[in-house]
């Protein structure tokens, strides 16, 4: 009987522990849209299908939209593995201000000109290795 009681247990504990993943998951991909990844995404998919012709433009775009969810699945299981819910809770909350909702629009931007500032600056200290290697 205490084997009995012990397994049922520790199958309570164990779904209590899945379910609040899949809040936190649930949590982390509302997040990932809130930051402005979503127009990121459909921005993406249309660069991505420039070259499809317009008699097929639509099929396309039903098709790739519909990888949406699992991209979201993936990168809400990432942000649940290295945010706690209480962390999602804040930074949704964050998105949800006025400056959140400016980071959001403009992260995007940010992110492309500091990659090409990035990209200088490691040419940069690419030459300086260079003179020092030879």
């Amino acid at each position: 009987m205490k084997k009995v009681v012990l397994v049922l247990i520790l199958l309570v504990a164990i779904n209590l522990q899945a379910q609040e993943k899949s809040v936190l998951q649930t949590k982390s991909e509302k997040l990932i849209k809130l930051t402005g990844a979503g127009k990121a995404f459909e921005d993406a998919i249309m660069q991505i299908g420039a070259g499809v012709g317009a008699d097929n433009k639509e099929a396309y775009k039903k098709e790739a939209e519909g990888t949406l969810g699992e991209i979201y699945d993936q990168l809400g299981a990432l942000y649940a593995e290295e945010f706690t819910e209480e962390e999602v809770d804040a930074l949704i909350s964050f998105y949800n201000t006025e400056l959140g909702k400016k980071l959001s629009v403009k992260q995007l931007l940010i992110s492309q000109k500091a990659m090409m500032i990035g990209q200088s600056w490691g040419m940069k200290v690419g030459g300086i290795a260079q003179k020092y290697a030879q």
